[in-house]
């Protein structure tokens, strides 16, 4: 039989022998004491476990435990408590000098950039595979640009790499935030995953447009990198075409509306320009454009219109002018009359069952549906934006025009003059009154009586004042074309000879301005001259700011058109339309005298241009001109005056056109085939 559990037996002392264990165990603890006392000497090694191991199914496992910051600050005041003076003043000696040896290890620049395009190329591989998974990384590439150790190559591939993800990643539609009723009620798995993908996107996305922000802004202390400022603020401008119907488009549009407010021209600011001019371009429905004409209307008011000319172009590239048929001014616009009740043509009703209209009715809902799913804008909505639209553009050029800014005159007078067919009828007055102000403000600064009394320079200036003249005599003139053209315009289009007819609009004052600047206008050196096509050496003489202020004044014009082809704007409503009746004959006589007489001083093509004019005047009215051409037929009395400023003054038909027999002596055969065909027209025409 097996044997039972046995009772642990004890040993016990005698009586008499207490003391002497008592003495021994003393002697023991003493022992004990000295040696606990004495100081250690750690030898395990960083990252060993002291525990023992832990028996498992599969066998004995070493139990690993990472030591906690707690366990280490324990550990730590252990030591510092049991050591001595001497040891703690020996430990903070060794921390004193470790520290220096953990600054010196640096990773070199090119093993770092090595690196973060390794991190980055992983990171967006795993979003692009699947993102809803990988969420977290959008932060992790965030911190990238905010660490401050980053070189600035790392920050700057940081940047690029999100705004390519994001582009990826980003769905067609606008996410809108959730609601209470959206975040407390119960969805499916499959929607609540959606929804958490949707919100991290945003929440990254909105962290990466306030980066881009941050570090476009100009920094007085030089935090930011000139360079780092250039390419935050092209990203910007990448986001905005790539995605500008995601959420923060209003933030990307600050970024490049306060680069515009500048008036300093570099890479950036064309970078910006050129990006509104490629969003205008291509809205659809209207909405961008509102938005960043609102904003850059604001910037403008804020800063008293002390900008750069060429941002004003930037509203050529406007889709109004073929797709907007509505009137419009900087108030209201004008809707479409509609038609009477009683004029509307009778439908004959189509019998539908009950069941039948209802199927209907849901199917029309269901068509509702889609529509706002597919973002498909209906014609009333993109009328409406771009009906506010028109009218924050025409609010800051007629600001402008009450303003009489001389720099921003040439690109406000374009403006009018492409969307002329688009102003409210109520406003034809009081513009053509403006204009005729302009006129004749810009005839007084052509002839240099308002330039003596603005600035008074120093006598080594001289040169460049002259210069500056020059160029604002030239400005002038093409102020006062565009003036007339803009003028001609109002009235084409749109009913003019109604307009005309209850407005009592007078365009004598343009005719009479047009024909006074015929013989300056043929003697200008420039009038052929476009700065986007024409070749020219910068002159030696002028100096390198007069140089450049005449190249900003005449370039980067969107709608740019040389002298010439806008007088030829004005020459033809003025000699051909028919929208008040047939022109008078003094009118037909007194500009064809003239403009006969310019051909020969012309150049080349000019000339070609006004005969081929002049030979549609005469297939048109011939009749009423051709005694300038045959001296038998001469109807005027007395003599013919050619520096009469006013038409009924010159007495035309006192005179004959002898410029045609010196135009068929014309080096250039072309135009001696035009004054020859010209000739044989108004012999036909007797």
């Amino acid at each position: 039989m097996a044997r039972g559990a046995e009772s642990k037996r004890r040993r016990l002392s005698p009586p008499g022998d207490d003391e002497a264990v008592r003495s021994k165990a003393d002697a023991e603890w003493d022992v004990e004491q000295d040696y606990e006392r004495r100081p250690r000497k750690v030898t395990k090694k960083a990252g060993e476990s002291a525990r023992l191991p832990i028996k498992t199914s599969e066998g004995f496992v070493q139990a690993e435990v990472q030591p906690t910051v707690q366990d280490e600050d324990q550990g730590e005041e252990t030591d510092s408590f049991l050591g001595t003076d001497d040891d703690e003043e020996e430990g903070s000696d060794e921390e004193e000098e470790e520290e220096p040896e953990e600054e010196q290890p640096k990773i070199p620049i090119k093993v770092q950039i090595m690196q973060a395009k390794e991190e980055l190329a992983k990171m967006a591989t795993l979003i692009n595979e699947e993102p809803e998974e990988h969420t977290s990384l959008f932060k992790t590439m965030a911190e990238m640009v905010t660490r401050k150790n980053t070189c600035l190559t790392v920050k700057k591939l940081a940047l690029a790499s999100q705004a390519t993800i994001y582009k990826d990643v980003i769905p067609g539609y606008r996410i809108r935030p959730l609601s209470e009723e959206d975040k407390t009620g119960r969805v499916s798995k499959e929607v609540r995953k959606l929804r958490d993908f949707e919100q991290a996107l945003v929440a990254g996305y909105r962290n990466y447009v306030q980066t881009l922000g941050t570090l476009a802004k100009t920094s007085k202390d030089g935090s930011v990198d000139p360079s780092l400022k250039s390419f935050a603020i092209n990203m910007a401008c990448t986001m905005l075409l790539a995605v500008p119907h995601f959420n923060f488009r209003s933030e990307l549009l600050k970024i490049l509306v306060n680069r515009l407010a500048r008036r300093q021209v570099d890479a950036d600011y064309v970078k910006c320009r050129d990006t509104l001019e490629d969003v205008f371009a291509k809205d659809n429905d209207g909405t961008v454009s509102l938005e960043a004409t609102a904003l850059i209307a604001k910037m403008m008011k804020a800063r008293d219109f002390h900008i750069h000319p060429s941002l004003l172009d930037t509203f050529l590239h406007l889709r109004l002018l073929g797709e907007f048929h509505l009137k419009a001014s900087q108030d209201r616009v004008d809707r479409e009359e509609e038609d009477a009740p009683g004029k509307k043509p009778k439908q004959k009703r189509e019998f539908r069952t009950k069941r039948e209209r209802k199927v209907q009715k849901e199917r029309k809902e269901v068509e509702k549906d889609m529509r706002q799913a597919d973002a498909v804008v209906s014609h009333e909505q993109r009328d409406k934006n771009q009906a506010e639209t028109l009218k924050l553009v025409f609010g800051l050029y007629f600001r402008i025009l009450k303003l009489r800014l001389p720099p921003l005159m040439g690109p406000v007078l374009e403006g009018l003059a492409k969307y002329s067919h688009l102003i409210n009828q109520d406003f034809f007055g009081d513009l053509l009154e403006a204009l005729k102000d302009l006129i004749n403000h810009a005839e007084r600064e052509e002839m240099g009586e308002e330039g003596d009394q603005e600035v008074t320079q120093e006598e080594d200036d001289e040169e460049d004042q002259s210069t500056i003249v020059e160029t604002a005599a030239r400005d002038a003139r093409r102020r006062t074309l565009l003036c007339t053209v803009t003028a001609f315009a109002l009235l084409e289009g749109q009913e003019a000879s109604k307009a005309a007819a209850g407005l009592h609009l007078d365009l004598n004052f343009f005719i009479k301005h047009l024909y006074r600047s015929l013989y300056s206008l043929a003697m200008n050196p420039e009038v052929e001259f476009n700065p986007d096509t024409s070749l020219r050496l910068a002159d030696p003489n002028f100096s390198s700011d007069a140089s450049q202020l005449a190249q900003t004044r005449s370039k980067n014009k969107v709608n740019f058109q040389t002298p010439m082809v806008l007088l030829l704007r004005c020459l033809q409503p003025t000699l051909l339309s028919r929208a008040h009746g047939n022109p008078p004959p003094a009118r037909l006589g007194s500009f064809s005298k003239r403009l006969m007489t310019t051909s020969l001083q012309l150049p080349e093509k000019s000339a070609l241009a006004t005969l081929a004019l002049m030979s549609q005047v005469s297939k048109y009215h011939g009749r009423r001109i051709t005694s300038l051409w045959h001296t038998e037929e001469r109807k005027g009395d007395g003599v013919f005056n050619p520096r009469a400023n006013d038409i009924e003054a010159t007495n035309v038909f006192a005179g004959t056109v002898w410029e045609g027999e010196l135009l068929r002596l014309h080096y250039c055969p072309q135009v001696r085939e035009a004054a020859i065909d010209i000739e044989k027209m108004m012999n036909n025409s007797k």
